[in-house]
């Protein structure tokens, strides 16, 4: 179970949604992060932190302490390079030793942050490497970094970085264990002889939580929510006693939603976390409150966004601050039309996750590397584009029981071919309440 060989997985469309539960376990999260806030001490969690891990590791404990703590910012290639060895080290360690490693690990909190250091630092390095490509067409300027990555082709692969994560989640038997609690039994005989140990435990359970992260950096959204087949997205979870975890999981499950045009259920995944994050806020403090503040403005204008798509009531709470930030934004996106346009893919841009391309640039051609981030910015577009005339249309038939599709195309001024692929958009994405008010049947 070499860390460095590709992993092997099965595609799938799922169907998720949210289990809006009550407020009862409300308390108990606000205490967990309270005690968050006290084990971070001083080191909080950063969600766009650019920093590295590396240095030279003298024992496991040594590693496990290192491997969910990031260094300074602005770290070199070589330490990068190093960094990635000794998460596979480690990683390789504790995946292949003869039986389980007989070692306990710093906390559940622990857990997260080596799985979620492990993955910023795939992302980070992936998108430095893909802006060095870029570079090499204008400058001569980084020859040298450029030669080493030429010289470590390996280094933060893809494949390499899923293996990880799948072998993690394979050794531990979480879903096995997952499953049984899901069917109200007892995950003790799933567990095996790794899984019973937390060390392995949760570095499975988090591991999924990363398996969605990277499977949305990949543009693979499908794939990235089947990954949490066996999770139940509520309250009680386990990743919603870490806040850094909780936050996370929610914003690439709505973004994936939004971008599979399922924007119901993108709004009750963001409506849910937001709602959580305006009732810690007392709790939040330095560096920590503003990552999670500048997390938040990025949550809410993709809210704006699947309003705009979806309109709906939201809660109180969330449908003041979102007018606070993008209110004048809303409006204009809810009305539709051409000049929507750069609203949509200003707040977009500033909203979505750094994506990544599954392989390495092409450092002797780099014209033809393609920008991970620009082709999501087109695809996205592209469907705004497609919807540009649905807030018009929509408004025309609220004001009508029944009106013949010729009518109502020539208010629109557009021919009656054009009108029909806009309300099978429009159909495609709201009510069918809204669509049976046009007569189809008397247009010949």
């Amino acid at each position: 179970m070499s860390v460095r060989q590709a992993p092997t997985y099965q595609q799938g469309a799922p169907e998720r949604t949210i289990d809006d539960d009550s407020d009862v376990e409300e308390e108990a999260l606000a205490n967990d992060y309270r005690e968050q806030v006290g084990y971070s001490n001083g080191d909080e969690y950063d969600l766009d932190r650019s920093a590295s891990l590396g240095g030279g590791l003298q024992d496991l404990q040594a590693q496990l302490v290192n491997a969910a703590t990031p260094l300074e910012y602005g770290a070199t290639l070589d330490v990068k390079i190093h960094s990635y060895e000794s998460y596979c080290n480690l990683f390789d360690y504790i995946l292949n030793s003869d039986g389980p490693v007989d070692i306990e690990m710093p906390s559940y909190f622990w857990a997260w942050e080596a799985i979620d250091e492990f993955i910023y630092q795939f992302n980070s390095f992936c998108s430095y490497r893909q802006r060095l490509a870029y570079q090499q067409s204008t400058t001569s300027a980084n020859e040298e970094e450029v030669a080493i990555l030429r010289e470590n082709p390996s280094t933060w692969e893809c494949y390499s970085v899923l293996n990880v994560l799948y072998s993690l989640i394979q050794r531990s038997q979480i879903t096995e264990q997952l499953a049984a609690r899901k069917r109200d039994e007892d995950p003790t005989p799933f567990a095996g002889k790794y899984g019973s140990r937390s060390l392995y435990q949760m570095l499975g359970y988090f591991s999924i939580i990363g398996l969605l992260r990277v499977h949305c950096l990949l543009g693979d959204f499908s794939l990235a929510l089947k990954t949490l087949d066996d999770i139940e997205l509520n309250k009680k979870a386990m990743f919603a006693r870490v806040m850094a975890a909780n936050f996370t999981t929610y914003y690439y499950v709505g973004f994936s939603y939004m971008m599979m045009h399922r924007y119901a259920d993108a709004l009750r995944a963001f409506s849910h976390i937001l709602v959580y994050v305006s009732r810690t806020k007392n709790f939040q403090k330095g560096a920590q409150y503003d990552s999670i503040s500048k997390k938040n403005d990025q949550m809410y204008a993709l809210v704006a966004i699947c309003v705009a798509f979806y309109p709906t009531r939201l809660d109180d709470t969330i449908h003041t601050a979102l007018r606070e930030k993008y209110g004048e934004q809303l409006t204009r996106m809810q009305r539709g039309g051409p000049e929507a346009l750069p609203i949509f893919e200003e707040l977009f841009r500033s909203a979505c996750p750094k994506f990544i391309n599954p392989t390495a640039p092409d450092f002797d051609n780099p014209q033809i590397n393609v920008d991970p981030t620009e082709h999501q910015v087109a695809i996205f577009m592209e469907e705004v584009k497609n919807n540009m005339y649905s807030p018009t249309v929509r408004s025309y038939l609220k004001l009508y029981t029944t009106m013949d599709l010729t009518k109502l195309a020539g208010f629109l001024e557009v021919d009656a071919d054009t009108l029909r692929s806009w309300l099978l958009v429009t159909n495609s994405d709201q009510d069918k309440s809204d669509i049976v008010k046009v007569d189809f049947l008397r247009v010949m």
